[in-house]
């Protein structure tokens, strides 16, 4: 690998590794509030900051605006935290609203997997934001409510209490040399249920370990077209990332180009994932410098307008 792509994947796996540690980070049955910013109108200030002190979604109909990793959403639906075949994990977060096509899509792929897969029910991580928005931590995409995670951990056969919720630890799907799933753990009932979120026509990609792609090349029958789907992603190794396209007419929705459409499960398309240099990275020499985090002004104009916005009814 040249030195010119091995540099931004350094970087990128050092921001993985700590997001994928705050993923799994326990949260607390008494959350603190955060304090009052001295100078919420100071132009410098992370946009970070002021998108997670709203508590609520902003009145008014579901908008998505900007990208996924920039942006913001009004109108946000809470995806509610039981469901027959669903519950909500780490609700201290506060990140379980999303558009309403989303939150639709989680309670579709929930009734599905159970009737498809004998899947007892699905743990839903984090969706978005009241308003979407940069998060203070775990995330740089899930900012226009079209991002879930999903965990790969089955539901148990009853009521999570609150504490659980947030104590809970997500079961780490992938071998501990990273070259294959762990077949203690992993079934073909997961197939099915990654299987089901790929057929739902509004999801464009869903993110999983390099080692779960290679396993549902293996193991998938029939109908294998949905495989186009899933895209291999550092880490994702005990959840999976459903990502939606832009809603029908939502014109300040900036999507991504659509992936090709094969398998993608070829020696050649996986091969990346499993050399030396992904799977066992060198340190830099220097550590990255951090970014100086996007302030609102950077974002797209019309979040300020939804940060401001009054709040919808709880």
């Amino acid at each position: 690998m040249s030195p010119r792509r091995l540099a931004p994947l350094l970087l990128f796996m050092t921001l993985l590794a700590a997001g994928g540690a705050l993923a799994q980070d326990k949260g607390s049955v008494t959350p603190k509030p955060l304090p009052p910013l001295a100078n919420p109108n100071d132009p410098t200030i992370g946009a970070r900051e002021l998108f997670a002190r709203k508590l609520l979604p902003s009145k008014g109909a579901a908008h998505v605006i900007g990208s996924y990793t920039k942006g913001c959403i009004g109108g946000a639906m809470q995806m509610p935290l039981n469901g027959d075949n669903w519950q909500v994990m780490r609700l201290s977060r506060n990140r379980n609203y999303g558009h309403p096509e989303m939150i639709a899509l989680i309670k579709r792929l929930a009734a599905r997997a159970h009737k498809d897969a004998g899947w007892p029910g699905i743990l839903v991580g984090d969706i978005g934001q009241p308003r979407g928005g940069p998060a203070l931590s775990g995330h740089a995409s899930h900012q226009i409510g079209l991002d879930a995670d999903i965990w790969l951990t089955p539901m148990p056969d009853r009521r999570l209490s609150r504490e659980e919720r947030e104590e809970m630890s997500a079961v780490m799907m992938v071998r501990q040399d990273r070259l294959d799933i762990d077949p203690k753990v992993f079934s073909t009932g997961h197939v099915l249920v990654l299987r089901d979120a790929a057929q739902e026509p509004g999801v464009q990609r869903i993110f999983v370990n390099a080692a779960i792609k290679k396993a549902l090349c293996r193991e998938a029958k029939g109908d294998r077209s949905w495989l186009s789907k899933i895209r291999p992603w550092w880490g994702h190794d005990y959840h999976f990332h459903i990502r939606m396209r832009c809603p029908a007419g939502a014109g300040d929705c900036e999507g991504q180009p659509s992936q090709p459409e094969d398998e993608g499960c070829k020696p050649a398309d996986l091969a990346y994932w499993f050399s030396d240099a992904v799977l066992h990275p060198k340190p830099p020499p220097e550590p990255p410098k951090p970014k100086p985090p996007m302030t609102l002004a950077q974002m797209p104009a019309a979040c300020k307008a939804v940060l401001h916005a009054g709040d919808a009814k709880p």
